[in-house]
């Protein structure tokens, strides 16, 4: 049996050890899938349980220096393993705190060394061009014994995860950016501990001029620092889920055996009966009993005006009751509750993976062993070619200060963070701006979509239709009309099913129950009450009862954007009645905005074609597909895509499914407590259209986000790799010190993070 699991990852850090990872894992029988996301540390994997098990995965990675996070059934307990992932997402933010002081105080006690050093480099070059008093021969003998002290502390203690990196390459071959750093500064410390420790026996060869104490220290510190500044960073973008955690209450008051106590929220359970107070937090999700109040639904719909509450209205947990006190039923808890299930969404969004980074990957796998190739050839190159010009100690050590500032330049660790740190913070914005974002794929195809699809009704109009006219035209008054309409409407669940049975109810108009009661797709519906059976739908249905009808005076209601429902037996037409179904307010703006976005706007609803093109011509939509069923919706879809466009379907999730399935993407309108998230690549919350906008622009944002990380990355190696090469000094004199090769590879890092952050504070 095939499970699917997310761990949090020990010991991973940059590009390469996502690429081990993978690799590893997949060679173990019985696992499906694997896929492993630098931005967020952790691995979604799919594997056969009777096959494997997270012990048998980390038997295999340890050795490598990772490890899954794997939590036990005790650690989750018993009554909270519906919110375990929360769990473990506090777990991983509080270990990971713990780490990044760890680092804190082994970098901060580093930086003075790294400072001494940087002033005795300092003060030797400026010395050597006579821009200071060159150092003395006291001083200079005091710092020849006080360096290596330095540069073995170092290299011992800081530069530790990167000793073990090179053993583990030359263990298990598995090579990484701890490879290359510690391969680098190896090589740097050994040469010159070698050359300091046999000074006087290699005098005629080596000189203990040319020595990598300071390399040693200051790339290691340096990488160190940027090490600790990119976990830092990294750690605030996660602000989104940390903030959505944040909205749940941690007790519950509930009514039990005639009592209110107060529980903690993993205690509630279905069914129990909870007093929310006002300036209290709703813990769970659930439907109004008793009492009436305001609550701030903010954090759902994105609306700061409170939501009046009363009997029978639905209230969603982390929302705020503003003002009276009221009881309410728990109907969904755990997991199930709307809150849970964004935060689940916004997590696992986060640790997709977009098709961009695709390249990434691909490079990364191939990244390190080539850089290896790389720096073996140029340090053959400098002392083939370096020898004759520049004698032996010079070319040595221009072949040592090319080898070790290729290893050390060339880490992949921005070319990793590039595509998911700037995803983890797009999608966290778009959550807080009421946009759920299903994967990282379909942020990235979203703002290349040239086709918008949107339905009418609940999308473009409120979804909340009224009736405006009755008209009666058989033997039966009004009364009777709306009373057969709503008695079999009451079987229904179309909106405007509401509508009639609201109406009946509002003018006191008894109902019944029906018998034989049939959905008929596309065209309406049909029932027994008594001995008669019922029609009742739109035009097609009558057509096919061959039943005539003036249509004149019917499309004079429709063109008004006026909706009939039309109600019949076999052989009579006994009425009509006309719904209307008020236009969003926000539609327009939207419509025109996603023109501005060069957008076309495409309309696509089973309703009449008269209402249809009454209502586009109000909102501005460029082209409506009218009286189409849900079938003809997927297959308009196909012919869009068979175009040559690249198509976004907005509908409400459920009766939009085909259509929303087959879009490049789909976006369902999430109504409150009625968010369809496995219906769509995007859920827009609180059924706002407007927020459609934002979710291209939020798309257009993360991508370029992306793409300047990933020419960022490319940029440092590009350039740095022939610099640190020394294919610039034959031309211009230029060889990188291994020292600033440190420094660019470290802020390469911090510098990708960074201009990911910038995303947040982007308006969209």
């Amino acid at each position: 049996m095939n499970t699917t699991n997310t761990y949090q990852v020990k010991g991973m850090h940059c590009a390469s050890c996502a690429s081990n990872i993978e690799r590893t894992v997949k060679k173990i029988a019985g696992v499906e899938n694997i896929s492993v996301n630098n931005g967020t540390e952790n691995a979604k994997i799919t594997f056969d349980s009777k096959m494997t098990s997270p012990e048998i995965i980390n038997q295999n990675l340890e050795p490598l220096g990772y490890s899954l996070v794997i939590q036990t059934a005790e650690e989750m307990g018993t009554t909270i393993i519906a919110h375990a992932g929360h769990l473990e997402l506090n777990q991983s933010k509080s270990e990971k705190l713990a780490e990044i002081a760890v680092m804190k105080k082994g970098v901060f006690g580093a930086l003075p060394i790294a400072g001494i050093s940087i002033f005795i480099m300092a003060w030797e070059i400026l010395g050597s061009y006579q821009l200071v008093t060159p150092m003395s021969l006291t001083i200079y003998e005091f710092f020849h014994h006080l360096l290596p002290i330095f540069a073995t502390y170092i290299f011992i203690t800081i530069g530790k995860p990167y000793l073990l990196g090179v053993y583990r390459f030359f263990r298990y071959g598995s090579a990484n950016m701890d490879s290359l750093i510690g391969l680098g500064t190896s090589v740097a410390f050994i040469y010159s501990f070698i050359v300091s420790a046999f000074e006087e026996v290699l005098a005629p060869y080596l000189s203990a001029q040319y020595n990598f104490y300071d390399v040693t220290i200051v790339v290691i510190t340096f990488i160190a620092l940027g090490k600790y500044l990119e976990a830092k960073s990294k750690l605030k973008t996660g602000d989104a889920i940390e903030k959505l955690l944040g909205l749940q209450a941690k007790t519950a008051l509930v009514i039990r055996d005639g009592k209110e106590i107060e529980i903690t929220i993993e205690a509630v359970i279905l069914g129990d009966l909870i007093v929310v107070k006002p300036g209290q937090k709703i813990s769970v999700d659930g439907v109004v009993v008793e009492g009436s109040s305001y609550v701030d639904e903010s954090m759902i719909t994105g609306e700061p005006v409170p939501v009046e509450k009363t009997i029978n209205a639905q209230v969603v947990a982390g929302t705020i009751n503003t003002t009276g006190t009221f009881n309410f039923r728990a109907t969904k808890v755990g997991s199930e509750t709307l809150l849970s299930h964004i935060i689940k969404m916004v997590e696992e969004a986060q640790g997709s993976k977009a098709p961009i980074q695709a390249l990434a990957d691909k490079i990364s796998t191939v990244f390190v062993p080539t850089v290896l190739v790389i720096a073996i050839i140029s340090f053959g190159f400098w002392m083939y070619f370096g020898l004759p010009v520049f004698g032996f100690p010079k070319a040595l050590s221009f072949a040592l200060t090319s080898f070790v500032g290729i290893l050390v330049i060339a880490c992949p660790c921005a070319l990793g963070l590039a595509t998911p740190t700037a995803i983890i913070v797009g999608v966290g914005k778009g959550a807080k701006e009421g946009v759920l974002v299903k994967d990282a794929a379909t942020l990235e195809t979203l703002h290349k979509a040239n086709v918008v699809v949107v339905d009418k009704t609940g999308t473009i109009t409120k979804g909340k239709p009224t009736i405006t006219k009755v008209q009666v035209l058989g033997d039966k008054n009004e009364q009777e009309i709306i009373g057969i309409l709503a008695t079999l409407e009451s079987k229904s669940e179309h909106p405007i099913a509401y509508a009639i049975v609201n109406y009946a109810k509002e003018k006191n108009i008894a109902l019944t129950t029906p018998s034989n009661f049939e959905i008929v797709k596309g065209k309406g519906l049909k029932g027994t009450i008594g001995d008669t059976e019922y029609f009742v739908g739109n035009l097609k249905i009558i057509s096919d009862l061959n039943i005539s009808y003036d249509t004149q005076s019917l499309e004079e209601e429709t063109k008004q954007g006026r909706t009939p429902v039309l109600l019949a037996t076999k052989n009579t037409l006994l009425g009509v009645v006309f719904v209307a179904d008020p236009i969003k307010p926000e539609a327009i703006e939207t419509v025109k905005a996603l023109h501005k976005l060069k957008k076309t706007v495409v309309m696509l609803t089973g309703d009449n074609k008269n209402t249809a093109e009454y209502i586009a011509k109000i909102v501005g939509i460029d082209q409506v597909f009218a009286e189409v069923m849900p079938a003809d919706k997927l297959n308009i879809i196909k012919d869009l895509q068979a175009k040559g466009n690249i198509v976004v379907m907005v509908g409400d999730g459920i009766n939009d499914a085909p259509a929303l399935a087959q879009a490049d993407v789909g976006v369902a309108m999430g109504t409150g407590t009625d968010v369809a998230i496995e219906s769509a690549g995007i859920t827009l919350l609180g059924g706002d259209i407007s927020k459609l906008v934002k979710a291209v622009k939020l798309s257009k944002i993360t991508m370029n986000g992306i793409k300047q990380n990933l020419f960022w990355a490319f940029l440092y190696n590009i350039i740095g790799i022939p610099l640190a090469g020394g294919l610039f000094y034959p031309i211009f004199g230029w060889l990188l010190s291994p020292v600033f090769a440190g420094f660019a590879m470290a802020m390469s890092s911090v510098s990708v993070v960074s201009n990911s952050l910038r995303i947040k504070a982007m308006k969209l």
